[in-house]
């Protein structure tokens, strides 16, 4: 498998831009969930789309996630939002973006602002 996957906990990790080929063995690798945290087309207009990745993660028996932002947008709703659907998914889950950076950083901070808790990744507060 081509896709670079990053382990920050044992309930969660991250890649950079998945692609519909890859869900078969990131299901094999035991992940549950899949988050998508691109917008379609950000910077490249050959970026699979996230339907295509979400058809083909349910394809393989895994929740998918679409939650794109924009790494200079990150505001305390966000975190909330962000927080709620890690807290709720089926773990293990994989969180995609371009580089990974985004979906590493929007973590941390959910767990730094006391959103997600670090032991178990369930949701904290609201």
């Amino acid at each position: 498998m081509s896709l670079e996957i990053t382990r920050h906990h044992v309930f969660l990790s991250t890649a950079p831009q998945a692609s519909p080929e890859d869900m078969v063995l990131v299901a094999k690798q035991g992940f549950a969930s899949v988050m998508n945290n691109r917008p379609d087309f950000e910077h490249d207009a050959d970026q699979p789309t996230a339907q295509s990745v979400a058809d083909a993660a349910h394809a393989v028996g895994m929740e998918f996630y679409d939650l794109p932002f924009s790494a200079s947008r990150v505001t305390p709703e966000l975190l909330v939002q962000f927080a709620r659907v890690v807290g709720q998914a089926k773990k293990p889950i994989l969180l995609y973006c371009r580089s990974g950076a985004r979906s590493t950083a929007i973590y941390r901070m959910a767990v730094e602002a006391g959103y997600l808790n670090a032991e178990d990744l369930s949701l904290v507060s609201d």
